[in-house]
């Protein structure tokens, strides 16, 4: 199989997702959330929707995409995710979701792609854009047109504004898989060896959830609504049992992140990254 050029500009039909807010509890107990953020995990304070839970609704359109484009999923990587939130989530909803491949490029080896994936209420407001970036190691030279000029996140000269340190429980990825990522790479070891790695990795949408609550900790006052908008790149992989350490720099309604770990702290794991605050 190989990318199909005429995929570019594809539109998926629209996708029911349904949710409540025990689908909003289990994804916050996925990306680390503990009894001190109770808002998020107790019915009983309505709960509150962590903001990149609007990430979940967005995997129905995301493997249509990708069957559309045609691309060899065992050379897939998640390079980069964008999310922009334009009404806070309630923690019932029914949604309408639709995914569109937004640009699909030639690396002349390698290929890569980009979705744009929308979800509307039941209201018939937008509510959530996605964007996906994706790598793809064995599908170049298809013919595509280069990837523009990404942009560069300049991390400050100075201390950070606030920094956070959570160590990710053995089990976080396996308690995460529950929102519908089901990926073996993140359960399997045996998976994971075949693909070069030594155990199973955290999902990236993992690790961008941890950012997000420290976002939403340290620089929205604990209030959810006021997360808009959340990117990152996905530089180096991050391991159950890791220690995760986020940075953060205030400038204006932008916040500038950082996400290494406490194990490897020469390497960024999310990188190029900001939140926009309301």
């Amino acid at each position: 199989m190989s990318i199909d050029p005429q995929s570019l500009g594809y539109e998926t039909p629209p996708i029911e997702f349904d949710y409540d807010w025990r689908d909003t509890v289990v994804y916050a107990l996925g990306v680390g959330a503990t009894e001190v953020e109770l808002d998020f995990l107790y019915e009983g304070r309505g709960p509150k929707v962590l903001p990149t839970f609007c990430t979940i609704p967005t995997f129905a359109a995301f493997d249509a995409l990708v069957d559309r484009i045609g691309c060899d999923r065992s050379g897939m990587v998640h390079h980069s995710q964008e999310m922009t939130l334009h009404k806070p989530l309630r923690p019932n909803a029914k949604l309408s979701v639709q995914g569109r491949v937004d640009g699909l490029y030639d690396l002349k080896r390698m290929a890569m792609s980009v979705f744009v994936i929308d979800a509307f209420d039941d209201e018939g407001d937008l509510i959530i854009r996605g964007e996906v970036t994706l790598v793809l190691l064995k599908d170049g030279g298809f013919g595509g047109a280069r990837p523009p000029k990404s942009e560069r996140v300049a991390i400050p000269e100075r201390e950070p504004d606030f920094e956070t340190a959570e160590r990710v429980p053995t089990t976080q990825a396996l308690l995460y898989r529950l929102s519908g990522d089901y990926n073996p790479l993140h359960a399997d070891p045996e998976f994971a060896s075949r693909v070069g790695f030594d155990r199973p990795i955290l999902h990236g949408l993992c690790t961008f959830g941890y950012a997000g609550r420290a976002v939403v900790s340290q620089a929205c006052g604990g209030d959810p609504a006021c997360l808009s908008r959340l990117r990152g790149q996905f530089s180096n992989p991050v391991f159950p049992g890791d220690t995760l350490v986020v940075r953060g720099w205030n400038e204006g309604e932008r916040v500038t992140l950082t996400v290494g770990t406490e194990e490897r702290p020469g390497e960024l794991c999310l990188s190029q990254a900001y939140a926009v605050v309301r």
